[in-house]
């Protein structure tokens, strides 16, 4: 008997339909994504792995997530897994532009125990060179695999099975896009097996102590980005809109100008501004130093910018508490 794995559709590159077969870049502009069954049924041979459920959800451009599609996948996964008993794993088709963001983000706030694969693609469904196909049936093999329980939310393209949490998007159009640049990938997809080598160590779902199911948003956290001659500007913006959090995407290995430093000390005094100071080279752990430690500021470990903003959005809507917060940090 195959297992049973569900498939929801949130559209992407992955269901995507270009104007012709070698329209590998402007294919959104088409206008035309497939739902969940109609990709599954494009790709029909990617039921010999399992017996598929296809779950219509929104098929929108990746970079138009929000939090309510947030919630939405997590009350989706709540009843489908109420609905089958014997459902063995979930897969979510995803833009690439946006989706180790959305991974992250299910793996702190997931309440079930089957794994939750999310995967996409780098050309649309219908290029003559798509990798599609055979991304969506690894998917579906790595969301079945006992092996996967208890890893947290996984990332599947060309072969590669990667952790949600060390997972980011690399290149603008390569197929191998996909890269954890501090510890590589958990394992492979291979003709022949799902194969694991190593575990991430980090808290995951569902065992987490956040639950956003009942929240109408999130705390807002904003980020900035640090350059040259950088005034201020953003994140007085960003105090002025009434940011509970700023991440700082900072000079390596975690530094601000002294005109960002500015604003942001005064954001922590005069606001209780939380202040995290994460890395812009995408690799490696910030650290906090004695000038942080003065000035107030967190530290997001090794998290991308995008990553910490997720993690401090859901912290603050637990505690206020600077160091429940880095203990957060530390634990996720």
């Amino acid at each position: 008997m195959k297992p049973k794995v569900a498939v929801i559709g949130t559209g992407g590159t992955i269901s995507s339909i270009g104007a012709n077969p070698f329209d590998i870049l402007d294919y959104i502009a088409n206008g035309v994504m497939l739902q969940a069954d109609e990709l599954v049924e494009k790709f029909a041979d990617v039921h010999a792995f399992a017996d598929i459920i296809p779950v219509r959800y929104q098929a929108i451009p990746s970079y138009n997530i929000t939090f309510e599609h947030w919630k939405g996948l997590l009350r989706t996964c709540d009843r489908l897994v109420a609905d089958h008993p014997d459902l063995a794993g979930i897969v979510i088709t995803h833009g690439t532009s946006s989706l180790e963001e959305s991974a992250y983000f299910l793996s702190l706030t997931a309440k079930v125990t089957l794994p939750i694969v999310l995967v996409g693609a780098q050309r649309p469904a219908s290029a003559m060179s798509t990798d599609a196909g055979l991304n969506l049936a690894n998917a579906i093999r790595v969301a079945a695999s006992p092996q996967s329980r208890g890893l947290g939310v996984l990332v599947v393209l060309n072969d590669e099975i990667q952790a949600a949490r060390e997972v980011t998007k690399t290149s603008t159009t390569r197929l191998q896009t996909f890269r954890s640049p501090d510890f590589g990938v958990l394992g492979h997809a291979d003709g022949d097996a799902i194969a694991y080598y190593r575990k991430p160590i980090r808290a995951v779902y569902p065992d987490t102590e956040f639950d956003v199911r009942d929240l109408d948003f999130l705390p807002r956290v904003d980020i900035i980005y640090s350059y040259v001659g950088s005034d201020g500007t953003a994140a007085r913006a960003f105090v002025a809109a009434g940011a509970k959090g700023i991440v700082c995407a900072a000079f390596a290995p975690g530094f601000n100008g002294s005109a960002d430093n500015d604003v942001l000390i005064e954001a922590v005094k005069a606001h209780g501004t939380k202040v995290l100071i994460s890395s812009r080279s995408g690799s490696g752990r910030t650290f906090k130093g004695r000038r942080h430690t003065e000035n107030g500021f967190l530290i997001a470990d090794n998290l991308t910018p995008q990553k910490a903003r997720i993690l401090l959005a859901l912290a603050l809507t637990v505690t206020q508490d600077d160091a429940e917060i880095e203990r957060m940090f530390a634990t996720y």
